[in-house]
């Protein structure tokens, strides 16, 4: 009967989300633990975005963006934890064919998005530091936008050819073994016999493209460095400007390789909930982390964060005497 309903990919219209299996026995605490870290990611990322729209002290490429990367955080959250609390409240974990294509494709060009942003970021730091007389020149409006929109459009057209590919696959299950939808949990449900090689094909000019992302993080990096050891002023602009960017780098690094590495070492042997965990945490730290790390460490965000902040604790006195 199975491989009747299967004989073909169009009559594949749900998938059964498995992950939530060991959710039964803790439902209500991880519920109201996911909404409050969801209403966290929402808050602060939110803030961030309108301190740098509303001051025009900020209007600043990095400042830029830094915004653009909380935009894409939030983009990347609403398109995870609005489903994964839904599930949490149902008996029923089950995802529709077309839902679960959307999730994918929204997971790995946020992912995506955010290496894409962090390598503009690099860019405009060594333009800053290295070549100083030409930033202005160089970094104007206009090609502050299209430096943005090639970190989203270029993570969007990659990924939308690889779901359309996956989509195309013919499917032998529909248990997918973990709490959301991504493209190799949908093609590791492919049968046997289906075309692989575009498959392979997708997956190749995807690793190149995102391969030089970061040989060319590496390459500014190596400038930046060589350039700040000669001057103590851009020691300490390198220290201000820098640091948040490469701490984001690392945290990005980590939960992104993580997760490849387990599956390839044996990811059967640890607990579902680990699995679930391991998988989600490009979704949990980067969120929360970057904005938080950039909100203390670049001193016009954190002196306007505390402007507003000193402000609100001045005037609660005048208006109790007040009344």
């Amino acid at each position: 009967m199975c491989f009747l309903i299967m004989d073909n990919v169009s009559n594949v219209r749900s998938f059964i989300l498995v992950g939530f299996n060991e959710t039964t026995n803790y439902r209500v605490p991880l519920l109201l633990a996911t909404l409050l870290y969801y209403c966290v990611i929402l808050i602060i990322n939110i803030a961030l975005i309108l301190i740098i729209v509303l001051d025009e002290n900020l209007h600043e490429p990095m400042y830029i963006l830094l915004s653009s990367f909380c935009i894409n955080a939030l983009y990347g959250s609403t398109g995870f934890y609005p489903k994964f609390l839904l599930d949490l409240l149902s008996s029923s974990h089950r995802i529709s064919y077309e839902g679960c294509l959307l999730q994918a494709f929204i997971m790995y060009s946020f992912a995506c998005s955010d290496l894409s942003i962090l390598a503009v970021m690099a860019f405009d730091r060594y333009l800053a530091i290295c070549r100083p007389l030409h930033y202005h020149s160089f970094m104007t409006k206009r090609r502050l936008s299209q430096l943005v929109c090639f970190s989203w459009l270029t993570p969007f057209c990659i990924f939308f050819l690889n779901i359309l590919i996956t989509s195309r696959l013919k499917l032998c299950d529909i248990k997918i073994q973990r709490v959301l939808c991504l493209n190799w949990l949908i093609i590791k449900l492919a049968c046997p016999e289906a075309d692989t090689f575009r498959k392979n094909i997708s997956a190749y000019v995807t690793f190149i493209a995102y391969l030089s992302h970061w040989l060319f993080i590496v390459w500014t990096y190596m400038h930046l460095i060589k350039t700040c050891v000669r001057s103590r002023e851009d020691r300490v602009k390198f220290m201000q400007t820098c640091v948040p960017h490469l701490i984001s780098l690392m945290t990005f690094l980590f939960v992104l390789v993580f997760d490849p590495v387990y599956m390839i070492f044996g990811s059967t042997r640890l607990p579902q909930s680990l699995q679930n965990f391991i998988t989600i945490e490009f979704l949990i730290i980067p969120p929360v982390m970057n904005p938080l790390i950039y909100g203390f460490k670049l001193t016009k965000i954190r002196n306007r964060i505390l402007g507003l902040v000193c402000f609100k604790r001045k005037s609660i006195p005048s208006k109790l005497r007040v009344s």
